[in-house]
């Protein structure tokens, strides 16, 4: 079979075990996130049944719908709401990071590691799902609230600091000048990329979407917009940053012009189709096994990710007066780990940082985390809504 025909085939299969994982997550009344994990586990190359040809060209495609949700919520997303939340998303962010870290080094001093092994562990527990955390705050309409906007500010600062902590984790292994440098390059493209895209947005692209506007062209419309979304996310990743950060800001871009709101519902069809390809080819790449060959090691990495960052988030949010509520529900919403851990752990694993066993409990655990990030998500979350009913 060709290498096209394996993409089909593993496209059917994906959207089936979609559809189906999220009729049962609906039936259970359970977030569709966890269907499309569920699903994405048993037609993953681990498990009997039905099995995907290609996670890697799977993986690819998967990133679209990363670009996708986050470009949209930078659309609905303005400015000032990200500067309400500037100091506890920039300062609280660096402050959590640290604190992670040291919860790291605490375990590598318990379990006899060396502090490489545990600073390294420790940097991958610290950074949150900005996918994750976003698509649990659209279903449960709470992406402009207090605590959303405090969330999704952490994670994208979050999502920048992943660029400092893969150039830091091969010189723990090895320590060059040459890494530092290296580091103080990829922080001054960034800035490079930052300032014209703040001088685009004010001067060119309202002006550049009126006139497409003005052609009357429905399609032509829409492409542009996509285009938009696409090429900021591509400059972000080629100067070292994220896709998803670029995503985020090419949405910023539009959010304050008269058409963002026409944009957003010409993506959200295809958003929705391509963050459902993203968390079944997540599930895909889990290894279940882990849970029975190294089960002890599994439990404490979720419970760094779960307990730990509760404690910590909780901690922080509340240190910059938000708050009881606000910093209970922060502290919930950020104990998971995703995609960036992902690429910290491989950042790990080829220093040499961590083995093999910590690299596979560590996607084992990222799975677990977000299962139960979704659940306690929806449970703390009603507990007080409900609790505020009954005050009021």
């Amino acid at each position: 079979m060709h290498a096209g025909a394996n993409l089909y085939h593993d496209l059917a299969y994906v959207f089936v075990a979609a559809v189906l994982g999220g009729l049962a997550a609906r039936a259970l009344r359970q977030p569709l996130i966890l269907g499309y994990v569920v699903a994405g586990i048993l037609i993953g190359p681990f498990t009997p049944g039905p099995t995907l040809a290609d996670t890697h060209a799977l993986e690819v495609l998967a990133e679209i719908g990363v670009i996708l949700l986050m470009y949209s919520i930078g659309i609905e997303f303005h400015p000032r709401d990200l500067l309400e939340v500037k100091w506890v998303a920039v300062g609280g962010g660096a402050l959590g990071i640290i604190l992670s870290i040291c919860l790291g080094l605490a375990l590598a001093y318990g379990l006899d590691w060396s502090l490489p092994q545990g600073f390294a562990v420790g940097a991958i527990v610290s950074v949150a799902s900005t996918m994750v955390l976003s698509r649990l705050l659209i279903d449960r309409g709470e992406l402009l609230s207090a605590h959303g906007k405090v969330m999704i500010g952490i994670t994208l600062f979050e999502d920048v600091a992943v660029v400092i902590l893969t150039v830091l984790m091969p010189s723990l292994s090895a320590p060059s000048g040459d890494r530092f440098l290296d580091l103080g390059k990829s922080l001054g493209k960034a800035l490079l990329l930052l300032i014209p895209i703040g001088f685009l947005a004010v001067r060119f692209v309202p002006r550049f979407l009126a006139k497409v506007a003005g052609m009357k062209s429905k399609e032509l419309f829409v492409l542009v917009s996509v285009a938009l979304g696409f090429a900021t996310a591509y400059l972000t990743e080629a100067l070292g940053l994220s896709l998803a950060l670029g995503a985020f800001l090419a949405g910023m871009l539009i959010s304050g012009s008269d058409y963002a709101h026409e944009i957003l519902s010409q993506l959200l069809p295809l958003r929705d189709i391509f963050v459902a390809l993203f968390f079944v080819t997540v599930g895909a790449l889990v290894n279940p096994r882990v849970l029975l060959s190294h089960p002890g090691l599994l439990l404490i990495l979720i419970a760094l990710i779960v307990v730990g960052k509760f404690v910590i988030w909780t901690s922080i949010v509340r240190l910059f007066h938000f708050d009881w509520k606000t910093a209970v529900l922060v502290g919930v919403g950020l104990t998971q780990i995703g995609e960036f851990s992902y690429v910290l752990v491989q950042e790990a694993k080829n220093a040499q940082l961590v083995p093999e066993t910590i690299y596979n409990a560590t996607l084992m655990a990222s799975l677990i985390s977000i299962l139960i990030n979704s659940l306690l998500v929806r449970a703390v979350g009603n507990r007080l809504s409900n609790s505020a009913q009954k005050v009021t």
